[in-house]
């Protein structure tokens, strides 16, 4: 089944088929879709997110339920060794500290069985409260993005780039 890793609130367990329609329709919430997007077929949307080659995914469970989904991806260059982290929760669980829990037990996966020094995360730099969240594990701004991400409405979006050294990890 794979590694399942245990927050203080959250279980984060590989992602699988049977997941889908779960994630499904948590990226069909507006506030999720805002960001994520996937078009008009979302199933096929998360169906190849979780294909990706190079990045591996976890369903986030709270209570026994599938409330999101946190990924992470590698650069292994021996020269510029880190990994990305990326996220998404279903509204219901905003504000609770879910995210919170789900990407600090990701990071702290990260640096100690996979012995990364640094993490990074892009969200939207007008995503406060992703922001607020990732600042509570440790990520510090590192620089805007200028027009880094087209939007749904076809005009580029700022994105903050923001990382974490291992010895950051709150």
């Amino acid at each position: 089944m794979g590694t399942i890793l245990h927050g203080r609130h959250v279980t984060l367990r590989p992602a699988a088929a049977e997941d889908i329609p779960a994630l499904v329709a948590i990226r069909r919430t507006p506030e999720v879709f805002a960001r994520w997007r996937g078009g008009d077929d979302l199933t096929d949307a998360v169906t190849t997110d979780l294909a990706e080659p190079g990045t591996e995914t976890f369903v986030i469970e709270v209570g026994g339920r599938v409330v999101g989904a946190v990924q992470w991806y590698a650069e292994n260059d021996d020269e510029y060794r880190h990994a990305g982290l990326d996220i998404y929760l279903d509204p219901a669980h905003h504000g609770r500290g879910h995210g919170t829990d789900a990407v600090r037990t990701l990071a702290r996966h990260l640096v100690d069985d996979h012995h990364y020094h640094r993490l990074i995360i892009d969200p939207a730099a007008d995503n406060a409260a992703a922001i607020r969240c990732y600042e509570k594990v440790g990520f510090r701004p590192v620089g805007v993005m200028r027009e880094y991400e087209r939007g749904s409405d076809g005009t580029w979006h700022d994105n903050l780039l923001m990382d974490l050294l291992a010895a950051e990890l709150v």
